[in-house]
């Protein structure tokens, strides 16, 4: 999910946008701490950038990254260099801009970083996935412990990865920090299933909707109540409608390659545009998870609201969402619970190396039932899980209370320490 989430509050105070995780200034990493920044280019000629920050001669680097978010001050940087590791924060190819993000291909980011390290002389990786960070982070795990010629040959959207021809170093420790189970399975959980006509953003079956009273619903802040029954219902509107963005989707796809095969060696005007053309899917109505509203379900220590505020209406109906605008490629392999191979649920049990994962007891997006799942998953031996109060992005639930995220950065430096410095 984007650590950039954007508040329904109103008044002069009320923060409109930024980069949640990146809100330390270069100073406040350990004296003596060196950075360099440095552009790369991946192996299909993409340009990304990554900013490597170090103290003496580490031989253990701890790498930060995300498919769409601006790290290059995530918060952790400054504990992991005091942990006596190097950090690495690097952007993809879709910072500031998933329009077209496919995890396919943003895993030849992730190698051109990791190829980058090696080369460098780091002896050791760790990688570091916080929030859309870990499904990234998992998935790359999941293909680089492949041979060549098993791992995925095509996006789910057709397009062919040449992942078979991509060196991809294999890593030695994973650090998890608030994952959620991958974007399709977070969209899956928050996406409005009482849409009936996707062309029309104000269409309502009102036996789906989680804002209707009958339904259970109560106007904030008193917390809305849900039945089994409904929320069964819920869940099950909630997947119809994925799929059904799915064939949209895989319609749009083969109605362009369909029009270029048919004129490949030229032929009938029309038909080559559609073939140049490249749809964008506007995705209205994605965040209404019922859990979000009626605090009951999956009991934590979260507040009433969601990742985009605390106005249902607002955060539901709003022009800024998770997967807005997308192409069906994108919408397949990156927003899709149905489609996308960069789920926990497939990558998960991959991960064989030494792990840490870090839950916010307070977080939006990863309930506690979800947080023990993603554990489970995990297929390393070695691994801890670590609660911690904290919203999604380490903040403080109450006034006066040390921020989650100091205390995540203590719990991530100590495990470093024993692990790999």
């Amino acid at each position: 999910m984007s650590s950039s989430a954007i508040s329904a509050q109103t008044g002069p105070a009320a923060v409109t946008a930024g980069f949640l995780n990146t809100d330390w200034s270069p100073r406040d990493v350990p004296e003596g701490t060196v950075t360099r920044n440095v552009v790369l280019r991946t192996a299909d000629n993409a340009a990304v950038t990554g900013s490597l920050y170090l103290r003496g001669k580490p031989d253990t680097v701890v790498c930060v990254m995300h498919p769409r978010e601006f790290m290059a001050c995530h918060y952790l940087i400054p504990d992991i260099v005091e942990s006596g590791c190097a950090a690495w924060s690097q952007g993809s190819r879709s910072v500031g801009n998933d329009l077209r993000l496919e995890h396919e291909l943003a895993l030849f980011d992730v190698a051109a970083g990791l190829n980058f390290l090696r080369g460098q002389g780091f002896k050791k990786i760790v990688l570091l996935g916080n929030s859309g960070g870990a499904s990234l982070y998992a998935f790359y795990v999941q293909q680089s412990a492949l041979e060549g010629g098993r791992r995925l040959v095509r996006t789910p959207g057709g397009r062919p990865t040449k992942l078979d021809t991509l060196t991809m170093p294999e890593i030695d420790g994973f650090v998890f920090v608030a994952p959620h189970p991958g974007q399709g399975l977070l969209l899956m959980g928050c996406i409005d299933p009482s849409v009936t006509d996707e062309r029309d953003p104000l269409s309502v079956d009102s036996s789906l909707d989680a804002l209707d009273p009958k339904n259970g619903f109560s106007e904030p802040p008193a917390p809305s109540k849900y039945s089994a029954q409904f929320l069964e219902r819920y869940r099950a509107g909630q997947r119809a409608r994925v799929a059904k963005l799915d064939a949209i989707a895989t319609d749009l796809i083969a109605t362009r390659m369909h029009a270029r095969k048919k004129t490949k060696d030229g032929g009938d005007e029309h038909l080559r545009r559609i073939g140049a053309h490249t749809p964008i899917m506007t995705v209205w109505r994605t965040d209404a998870d019922p859990r979000c509203f009626d605090l009951s379900i999956d009991p934590s220590d979260r507040d009433y609201g969601t990742l985009w505020g605390k106005d249902p209406r607002a955060s539901n109906y709003g022009a800024v969402g998770f997967a807005r605008n997308c192409t069906p490629e994108a919408w397949l392999s990156t927003w899709s619970g149905l489609s996308s191979n960069a789920t926990l649920v497939k990558t998960a049990p991959s991960i064989r190396q030494p792990t840490l994962l870090i839950e916010y007891t307070g977080d939006l997006s990863t309930f506690p039932s979800v947080a023990k799942d993603i554990f489970a998953l995990i297929g390393a031996t070695q691994k801890s899980h670590i609660r911690v109060r904290g919203d999604h992005h380490g903040r403080a639930l109450a006034k006066g209370e040390d921020l989650g995220r100091n205390i995540a950065g203590g719990k991530v430096r100590d495990w470093l320490r024993e692990h790999f410095a």
